[in-house]
């Protein structure tokens, strides 16, 4: 009992510390609010909310269809248009895409002609003019088919290929960032707070005094485990409620226990290969530099930003001793498919089983370091 109060009150210190140092607090703040808004809305690989206008010169049933296929919440409503308008609206900015339809475009499909359509892009937007692109094709080929097949009894397609989008039924990508933004500030802050107060301890010259006293290596290792994990848990559970949920409406289906329950065995993780990395390092300069080394080819390699299958086979087999992969994984199954304690036991024991070897390694290298 004696150890475990010597722990508690130790840690009680580091968070204090903390409290104090006022780039970190601030660190910790700005990455869970402000910070994760804008990853999570900065960046969109899908059409999203995108202008679009009609010049309609055929006035005819098939150009009032092709113009209605455009809806929320890939495209704004479609604006009508006069031809003598397109130029100057594109210069200016007010559309993404104009779709001008030429006069007799109905008639000469009925009769078997190859009419076209224009398509206008303002490509200045380059990421959302490029998938746009497609997605207009597309969706202006399956009006016209429909319509050829309906109306003057063309060949109905063999296969009919309807798609459907489980768990993120609009491809929203702001569902999937936010979830990625946040298990990626975990892991970055997780370690980074760990890993400075430690180094913060050694170039202050205090590492010594608490050596002095009745604690061992894994005392203080211990303390500043849960210390540093409390309070990357209260922060990050605070912007799950009030900036995942409340500013960016993303829905939360599966259990919020389990998630916590899952946030708080990769923290042990997390704060364990901190603690690891500020024994490797002698200044904090160093450990900025193994930080760099570390936590982006874990966020790369761990299905966050790209998915796991499009990896390597050898690569796919050494991100397995990766904690973070699987964290992301079995908080993607809880918060997006509602998965049980039967589903993610297995993420769950092999991050517990990953953080006791790097707290294990972490303590060997930590004994080395205070040698003489």
């Amino acid at each position: 009992m004696d150890r475990i109060a010597r722990i508690f009150w130790l840690g009680l210190k580091e968070i204090v510390s903390l409290r104090r140092d006022p780039v970190m607090l601030g660190l910790l703040i700005y990455s869970f609010s402000f910070g994760l808004i804008i990853e999570a809305t900065g960046t969109s690989t899908s059409v999203n909310n995108a202008s679009i206008a009609f010049v309609d010169e055929d006035r005819s049933a098939l150009s009032r269809s092709l113009a209605e296929a455009f809806f929320p919440p890939e495209f704004q409503p479609v604006v009508q248009i006069e031809a003598r308008q397109a130029n100057t609206a594109m210069d200016r900015g007010r559309y993404l895409f104009i779709v001008s339809v030429p006069p007799g475009f109905e008639a000469d499909l009925r009769a078997g002609r190859s009419p076209e359509l224009q398509v206008v892009i303002d490509a200045t937007a380059m990421e959302q003019a490029g998938i746009g692109a497609s997605y207009v094709n597309r969706i202006l080929e399956a009006e016209i088919r429909r319509y050829v097949t309906e109306n003057d009894g063309g060949p109905e397609a063999t296969i009919d290929l309807v798609t459907h989008s489980a768990f993120n039924p609009n491809r929203d990508t702001r569902q999937f960032m936010a979830l990625i933004s946040l298990v990626n500030h975990i892991n970055m802050l997780t370690i980074i707070l760990t890993g400075a107060a430690l180094i913060r301890e050694r170039e202050h010259g205090t590492i010594e005094h608490l050596l002095a006293m009745p604690l061992s290596p894994l005392d203080i290792a211990l303390a500043k485990i849960w210390a540093n994990g409390f309070m990357v848990l209260a922060v990050a559970m605070v912007s799950l409620t009030f900036i995942i949920e409340g500013v960016l409406d993303v829905k939360i289906l599966g259990s919020r226990a389990l998630f916590v329950l899952g946030v708080v065995i990769y923290l042990f993780s997390a704060t364990a290969m901190g603690v690891f990395l500020a024994t490797l390092a002698r200044s904090m300069a160093q450990f900025a530099l193994l930080i760099i080394l570390t936590i982006i080819p874990m966020q790369l390699l761990s299905g966050g930003d790209t998915p796991v299958d499009s990896q390597p086979d050898w690569l796919q087999t050494l991100t397995l001793a990766l904690p973070s992969r699987h964290f992301i994984t079995f908080s993607q199954a809880i918060i997006f498919k509602d998965a049980g304690f039967g589903n993610v036991w297995p993420g769950f024991l092999v991050v517990a089983v990953l953080g006791m070897a790097l707290l294990t390694a972490s303590l060997i290298q930590f004994r080395r370091s205070l040698a003489p």
